[in-house]
């Protein structure tokens, strides 16, 4: 009885440990690097999501996931966000989903960086980013 006890209170131990990883103040997190317009940094990643804070300085080109649906927060700057044949002036608390297979990008109007949360879904590798030509 004791040896199930010791696993259950190990387990426990565990995921408190774990869950606790992912608790962070989003504006704590900087640009670990010096970068020329854009900068990836991933969060988490699971089957179900893929999250990242993204800083850019000019602008993303026109591109569409095929396969993932993205929502993004505004955290810092603003810019002009197009949303296939509609343009958005966006701004920090703004909240975006883009559909799959939906054109968009950015152009950043502010002195600082843009810096978004952006949680695509399922998990997102990257390979069915396509850029509009």
């Amino acid at each position: 009885m004791n040896y199930y006890l010791i696993i259950i209170f190990s387990l426990l131990i565990r995921f408190s440990i774990v869950s606790q990883s992912y608790v962070s103040n989003f504006n704590s997190i900087k640009a670990d690097i010096d970068f020329n317009n854009i900068h990836v940094k991933k969060l988490s990643s699971n089957v179900n999501a893929t999250t990242f804070a993204i800083w850019v300085k000019k602008s993303v080109k026109i591109h569409k996931h095929v396969n993932h649906v993205e929502n993004i927060y505004v955290s810092e700057g603003s810019g002009s966000f197009q949303l296939e044949d509609s343009t958005f002036n966006i701004s920090s608390g703004d909240l975006i989903t883009v559909p799959k297979n939906t054109w968009h990008g950015v152009n950043v109007n502010s002195n600082n960086p843009l810096k978004v949360l952006s949680i695509q879904s399922p998990e997102f590798f990257g390979n069915d980013r396509v850029f509009k030509n």
